[in-house]
């Protein structure tokens, strides 16, 4: 059994996707978060400091529509523009996940969607 999850709290998804998915009422597949805003017509920030922070703030509100919390992440991947912004974005990312952080994979691409500097997706515990 699977749930989609859509909030009006986060951007939109741009395309032919859901912004995240129940699977069996216990696990949330979330979409990729990228820094938009959250009507999803502008970017916001220049930074990969802003970005990032943008980028989280949709995707805990993703994460919470769909029954669960930053808390309950388990897994995240992060997809960057520029490997070299990495010490940048976890900075910021720490103050999303300061205690007990989930596993994490992060990778350099050579692009992402509207040439964002920083995507981020999850996979969380739905109590």
């Amino acid at each position: 059994m699977r749930k989609i999850i859509a909030t009006d709290t986060a951007p939109g998804a741009i395309g032919p996707y859901n912004q995240a998915v129940v699977v069996q009422g216990s696990l949330l597949y979330t979409a990729g978060q990228i820094p938009l805003n959250i009507e999803g017509t502008e970017i916001v920030g220049s930074t990969i400091e802003e970005q990032t922070h943008q980028a989280l703030t949709n995707l805990k509100a993703v994460v919470e529509a769909g029954g669960s919390s930053l808390e309950q992440v388990v897994k995240t991947t992060v997809f960057l523009k520029d490997m070299g912004d990495f010490v940048k974005m976890n900075g910021i990312y720490a103050n999303f996940f300061p205690t007990d952080a989930p596993a994490r994979s992060a990778v350099e691409v050579a692009r992402l969607p509207k040439d964002v500097l920083v995507e981020i997706e999850c996979i969380a515990l739905v109590s």
